[in-house]
């Protein structure tokens, strides 16, 4: 039966899931699925060693060395530690000449 306004010819056919499905586009095989989850895998996995390569070409002292990504992330946490150190020294130094230092560069 149909709705003032609408065709009888017209049907809103849901899965039970409530997501609407397009009739023409096949489902994917188990196979499919798989494949597409090993090379979704890969990308990320990529993407992980891309981002160590670039902290590794970014930290003083990892260039040329073999890429450990728990020894990239550890020179990685140093590096910043010792250059949030320097900071605080050059806010100090300014600070005792006088020079009116903002907050946010003390954090």
């Amino acid at each position: 039966m149909s709705t003032p306004g609408e065709s009888p010819s017209v049907h809103n056919s849901q899965p039970p899931d409530g997501q609407p499905q397009d009739e023409n586009k096949p489902r994917l095989t188990e196979e499919q699925k798989r494949q597409n989850h090993i090379s979704s895998e890969q990308k990320r996995r990529q993407a992980i060693r891309d981002g160590f390569d670039k902290l590794a070409c970014l930290v003083p002292g990892l260039e040329g060395l073999g890429r450990s990504e728990g020894l990239v992330l550890n020179r990685t946490v140093e590096h910043i530690l010792q250059e949030m150190e320097e900071r605080r020294k050059l806010v100090a130094q300014l600070e005792s000449k006088g020079v009116r230092v903002d907050e946010s560069y003390k954090k």
